[in-house]
């Protein structure tokens, strides 16, 4: 898909598009020859050679990828170019490996990257949340349920349930494991059955060893499309609750303004909260291709899934640059969100006034709220 109909995906870039899938590959294929090297496979000069080899290639993606449909996936082609290029090193390229130990490991190696970098945007949103919930502890507003005023609350505790969900998808984040993919041709690992290739494998990439191949049982892929999930929910909620409160007839925060953006074709005047905009439409998108991971996962067969791997591939790649895009996003927005308290006590003295809003109570208990989610936020956050 064109990235003219994905606004802001530039925020991704390099995540998961065609130059980041192709390096991870060949970072697969070299930390295999380095395994096999380890295991007294292959020689260490050969292994070297392989990893020269690929650190060479000057590959056309294009024609890689219109290669790639004569065996369903782009490993085939690129262990060809590979072990070409790898001259009299050509018998330590890949041997022992399937294309879909390659095609998992790499992708994990991509949702790894993606975690670090998402991670990193969720603290930064996190923190600032932090900030308003700790400036705007006792600041009174008007809480709706149901779209309609019920009783007082604090614009504190808003932003401390927004801080809660933000941790909430760290949590997830963090519990998450990445592990190597190593069956073989037919999850027997035939070919070298030594545990410590696998161990050695994992090492040099940076990733989890895993016990079992995983080919058929696809709860790693599923784990980390629902942990992105949850962070593009946390953070489609902020965003829609930013829209509702910025329309002009509320108008008790806005989005910061930025040089070029907010602006309309057709009406000058207009300021679009357009982050705000961009964050929730993420965060619709999101579940369908979590719930295609899922799919996917109920769809494995035999030793090699014939189609349901496949699906995996552009749901889990676009899921990954919707959560990177969207951390960005939402780290920009709030640390630019404009509050007006004002504006919030002069809602809730009007809707007092009216019989239009319950008072019954205090707002103690909306102040230790905050502090406990403040709390568990630095906890968490670490």
């Amino acid at each position: 898909m064109s990235g003219l109909l994905r606004p802001g995906a530039h925020r991704a870039a390099g995540i998961a598009d065609d130059a980041a899938v192709l390096a991870a590959l060949l970072r697969v294929e070299v930390a295999w020859a380095r395994a096999r090297a380890a295991a007294g496979a292959v020689g260490e000069a050969a292994a070297a050679k392989v990893a020269e080899a690929a650190g060479g290639l000057d590959i056309d993606v294009a024609a890689l990828a219109v290669a790639s449909e004569a065996a369903g996936n782009p490993v085939v082609p690129l262990v060809a170019l590979l072990r070409e290029a790898a001259g009299d090193a050509a018998d330590a390229v890949h041997r022992g490996l399937t294309s879909q130990d390659v095609v998992d490991t790499a992708l994990v190696l991509l949702a790894r990257d993606a975690v670090v970098r998402l991670r990193a945007d969720l603290v930064a949103t996190g923190d600032a949340l932090a900030g308003l919930a700790r400036t705007h502890r006792d600041d009174p507003a008007v809480a709706r349920t149901l779209t309609q005023w019920a009783v007082p609350t604090t614009f504190g505790l808003r932003a401390a349930q927004w801080l809660a969900g933000v941790a909430d998808a760290l949590a997830r984040l963090d519990a998450l494991t990445f592990p190597v993919q190593y069956g073989g041709a037919a999850g027997t690992r035939a070919l070298l059955a030594d545990p410590a290739a696998t161990s050695t494998l994992a090492a040099e990439l940076g990733l989890d060893a895993a016990d079992l191949p995983w080919q058929t049982r696809r709860a790693q892929v599923t784990a980390i499309g629902d942990a992105l999930t949850t962070a593009t929910d946390a953070l489609g909620v902020l965003a829609a609750d930013v829209l509702l409160l910025g329309r002009p007839e509320i108008a008790e925060v806005r989005e910061g303004a930025a040089p070029g953006r907010g602006g309309s074709s057709t009406m000058p005047h207009k300021q679009n909260p357009v982050l705000s905009v961009l964050v929730r439409a993420a965060a619709q998108q999101a579940p369908g291709l979590a719930a295609q991971l899922h799919l996917a996962a109920a769809g494995a067969v035999d030793e090699r899934p014939d189609g349901a791997w496949h699906t995996e591939w552009p749901a889990l790649a676009r899921l990954l640059e919707l959560a990177v895009t969207a951390g960005s996003q939402a780290a920009e927005l709030v640390a630019g969100l404009q509050v007006d308290p004002a504006a919030m006590a002069a809602r809730v003295a009007a809707a007092t006034e009216a019989g239009t809003l319950d008072v019954r109570g205090d707002l103690d208990e909306a102040g230790r709220l905050v502090d406990v989610a403040l709390a568990r936020w630095e906890e968490i956050r670490g």
